[in-house]
This record gives C-alpha cells, sequence and structure tokens, in this order.
C-alpha cells in the first residue's frame, strides 16, 4: 500500500466501528508462569479467573483516532510515520496512561458511542489465560513449536515486521478467537509489574501489587518476534513510557456483557 494512501485514510473521519468487539472467555482454574522461563514466570502457581470479555483485536489506528478528536488529544509519537499509519494497524506509541484514557472515553459514551460496559486493561492473568486459549502446558498459543516454524511466519517478517506492525488479524486466531495475542506489538495490562509477584499472588483473580514503578505488558511485537512471543513471558516499562511496538486491547468483566 502506498504511504500517501494511508495518511491519507487516517486523514479522514472513523473507517471502522471504534467499539470493540468483544468475545467471553471461560471462568476456570488454569497454570500460570512457566518453570523453564525467566525468572519472574515462577513460580508455576494455580490460578483462577472469573469469566470475562476481552477484545478479538489490538486497538487500531482508525478506531483510536476516533478518540483523538473526540477528545481533542494529540496523536501518539509515530502515528504520522508511514510504517504505523494503516488504519487497520494497532495503535502505537500510547502510554498506559493513554490506554486508560481510552478506556474511560469509551466507557462515557462519547458521541454516542456507549458501549453498556466498563471497558478497561486485561490482568495480567487474564491475558495469560486467554492467550494459551484454553491450552494447558504449552508454550505458545497454537502449541510448543517456536514462531519461525508456522508456515507464514517468514513471510509476515519479511512482509510487515521488518519495519512496523502488521494490520490486525492477518494470522489465524487462537482457540477463544483472538488475534494477535503473542505477537505484533506488546499489550499494556492493568497491573503494577514485580518481578516476584508470583510468589505471593492470591489464587483468585490476581490484580498484580498494589503500587510500583512499572506496569506490566504482555506479548510479542514486530521489533523483538520471537523473545516475548510464549503466552507466560512477562514484560514492563514506566507507565508514560510511549513505545513503537506497544499497543494495547481492551477487556470487562462478564457480568457487564
Amino acid at each position: 500500500m502506498d504511504p500517501a494512501d494511508s495518511t491519507q485514510m487516517l486523514s479522514n473521519p472513523r473507517t471502522e466501528e471504534c467499539v470493540p468487539t468483544l468475545v467471553p472467555i471461560p471462568a476456570g482454574w488454569f497454570l500460570m508462569g512457566c518453570d523453564t522461563g525467566q525468572d519472574n514466570e515462577k513460580p508455576l502457581h494455580r490460578v483462577w479467573t472469573d469469566e470475562f470479555l476481552l477484545a478479538t483485536h489490538q486497538v487500531t489506528n482508525a478506531q483510536y483516532q476516533r478518540f483523538l478528536r473526540d477528545t481533542n488529544s494529540p496523536p501518539p509519537p509515530f502515528m504520522s510515520v508511514p510504517a504505523f499509519s494503516h488504519p487497520q494497524q494497532p495503535v502505537v506509541g500510547v502510554s498506559w496512561h493513554d490506554a486508560v484514557r481510552y478506556c474511560e472515553w469509551l466507557n462515557a459514551g462519547t458521541d454516542g458511542m456507549t458501549t453498556g460496559r466498563k471497558l478497561r486493561l486485561p490482568t495480567e492473568a487474564e491475558w495469560e489465560r486467554a492467550a494459551s486459549g484454553g491450552r494447558e502446558h504449552t508454550l505458545y498459543p497454537w502449541g510448543d513449536a517456536p514462531p519461525q516454524s508456522l508456515p507464514n511466519y517468514a513471510e509476515r517478517c519479511a512482509n510487515h515486521w521488518n519495519a512496523g506492525p502488521e494490520p490486525v488479524g492477518r494470522a489465524e486466531p487462537n482457540q477463544y478467537g483472538l488475534y494477535n495475542m503473542c505477537d505484533n506489538v506488546h499489550e499494556w495490562c492493568s497491573d503494577w509489574f514485580a518481578p516476584d509477584y508470583y510468589a505471593v499472588s492470591p489464587e483468585r483473580n490476581p490484580r498484580g501489587p498494589a503500587s510500583g514503578v512499572r506496569r506490566a505488558s504482555r506479548g510479542g511485537s514486530w521489533r523483538h518476534h520471537i523473545k516475548m512471543s510464549r503466552c507466560a513471558a512477562r514484560s514492563s516499562i514506566p507507565p508514560e513510557f510511549q513505545y513503537a511496538d506497544y499497543g494495547f486491547r481492551v477487556a470487562c468483566d462478564a457480568t457487564q456483557a
């Protein structure tokens, strides 16, 4: 696609519905963490999450631009850069605070776009359970085979991930119908991050430490490819940072559906 075309599309009003499509993630127990992963993924421990809903896709440029227009907010860095400006690419360069503001904007029903739900960022536990697609003891949403063994991996790297994220939904969804859970962009979670949190985490609906200096994030990115692609892999940065490989998707409690 010609970069000028993508810039033109972004300069126009909304090109898709800004209300995300959500799918239910059933309540249940799962094993969180990885006993062969990084130290911050240990110990492997059993966790229960209540049923919740999660967006099928990462929030796109087209969706986020509606928020910018309605709130008269400045665009995040990179939005005007051709490698990041396609309407169907995930929005990047959003801080954790920006992602929370987006959820609050949707909840407020601005411009008549109310969802009837209280949207929020997912917790780390919710994200990991959703990423696994209901599978137990597998490293990735599709199993234990590394990402580079997937049939279209080399093509995706060559055509998209050499410079930025690909448009959302290009790869196969996991068993819950979620796209790009372990690739494309890192996704903000609601939790504060602590590397030793799993040692004290409650069994039911853990929500992270009460305070901290970094916010948790999950999932691989176009920049890191394999490095953070495992379902259990954890990462974190300060909540005010705006990186070109950071985006988000939204969640809500099932009781609000």
